[in-house]
């Protein structure tokens, strides 16, 4: 007797993510029967969706990359299928065990991590960065080796997943992985990104992390002050990678993108509007745009460089490596003793702008920032600049307080 399997992708409607987009959901029938198994794990902008194809619509990369993920979802859950087809007991709770990964042939922690990575590797391009999977990469390989060096095992059960094991994982990446506890603790909000999906999954019934607590230590964000900018602005250098490293740190402070974003910088990401030039571009880290006024320095800079580069870039790229070797030199001949790094240039950027009396809305907006939490932080640094400056005025009137003494 023939079954009829199959498998139907919706949007969920109600719902927007961060990057405007609308989440892509999936349900399976069978013989006329329905069952939603929840999101793809993808997201698609409403207007090229088609709703009768269950597919985006163009030509684009982006597009053409999410209709192959849609692909990819829709013969494996046909393969799921066909293989329960052979054992002779089809159903659509069945389907959806084995897809979900709840199905006996994944029973414990470490598969079902597998299959998230695999999952989160697929959205990269699509919903995911690239530096997105390579932390959920790292995270799996760290609490490989941590199972392994205090246990003495490979995997572990998700009944045995308690508080006492997050803990420990916790010590484990802040001593033998040599982690700082700023970085630990990132590293354990990934963690508690796979538990709750796979409490979604209802692999695990109760939260492992119900009883711990994430708590960062304050860092203090380095910059250079206008005096130390405008001593690396006007050295001269006899060697040429040093004046290269200069000038992409230079063109940053005046226009705080990340090195990996300034990195990708072409010609299409300049853009003049009203006779203005601006910088538009997406922040590689988070997807959301980055709007920045284009300088004169940067600029000059840009000009500088034109025909000099590779690729169609608009300026010379090194490795983030060995352009924070290169700015240590630097700071050593321009006698600068703080721990000079390309970050710094995006710290530098928004202290300045703020201290400036640019609006902290602007200047969140242009960083790309998600959360205009973070950008506070830097209006901390400045008022923090603020109370030293007026301290010396003080200072230097010290000696006549005697005479407003009552």
């Amino acid at each position: 007797m023939k079954v009829n399997f199959k498998v139907s992708f919706y949007l969920r409607s109600n719902y927007v993510t961060k990057e405007g987009k609308t989440p892509i959901m999936v349900r399976i029938f069978l013989d006329g029967k329905m069952l939603n198994l929840g999101s793809s794990g993808l997201s698609v902008d409403k207007k090229v969706w088609n709703a009768p194809t269950n597919r985006a619509v163009g030509r684009s990369a982006d597009v053409l990359n999410l209709n192959t993920n849609l692909d990819m979802i829709s013969s494996s859950l046909q393969n799921i299928f066909r293989d329960m087809q052979h054992d002779g007991v089809v159903s659509l709770d069945r389907i959806k065990s084995m897809y979900l990964g709840k199905d006996k042939k994944i029973s414990t922690f470490i598969p079902f991590f597998d299959k998230y990575l695999e999952n989160v590797k697929a959205e990269v391009g699509v919903g995911k960065s690239k530096a997105s999977y390579q932390k959920y990469a790292a995270l799996h390989r760290h609490f490989v080796e941590f199972l392994n060096f205090k246990y003495g095992r490979k995997d572990i059960a998700f009944i045995e997943l308690t508080p006492v094991i997050i803990e420990d994982f916790f010590i484990y990446l802040k001593t033998e992985a040599g982690m700082k506890p700023n970085s630990a603790t990132k590293t354990l909000k990934f963690l508690k990104t796979v538990v709750i999906y796979a409490r979604k999954c209802d692999m695990i019934n109760r939260d492992p992390f119900v009883n711990h607590s994430f708590h960062f230590d304050y860092i203090n964000r380095d910059f250079l002050t206008d005096e130390e900018l405008r001593l690396i602005m006007q050295k001269e250098f006899d060697v040429p990678r040093l004046e290269t490293v200069r000038d992409l740190f230079i063109f940053s402070c005046f226009c705080g993108l990340a090195y990996i974003d300034m990195s990708q910088l072409t010609p299409d990401n300049i853009v003049t509007l009203d006779g203005k030039q601006w910088i538009m571009t997406k922040r590689q880290k988070t997807r959301i745009p980055s709007n920045i006024p284009l300088l004169e320095i940067p600029q000059l800079i840009i000009e500088k460089y034109r025909g000099r580069t590779k690729n169609g870039l608009l300026l010379p790229t090194i490795s983030n490596q060995k352009a924070n070797a290169y700015l240590k030199e630097i700071a050593d001949v321009c006698g600068i003793r703080k721990r000079l790094s390309y970050h710094m240039a995006r710290h530098t950027f928004a202290t300045m702008s703020l201290s400036k009396g640019v609006p902290i809305e602007s200047v969140s907006k242009m960083l790309g920032h998600t959360n205009i939490k973070t950008t506070q932080i830097y209006a901390r640094i400045t008022n923090k600049k603020i109370e030293e400056d007026m301290r010396q005025v003080a200072d230097k009137f010290n000696g006549f307080t005697n005479y407003f003494k009552a």
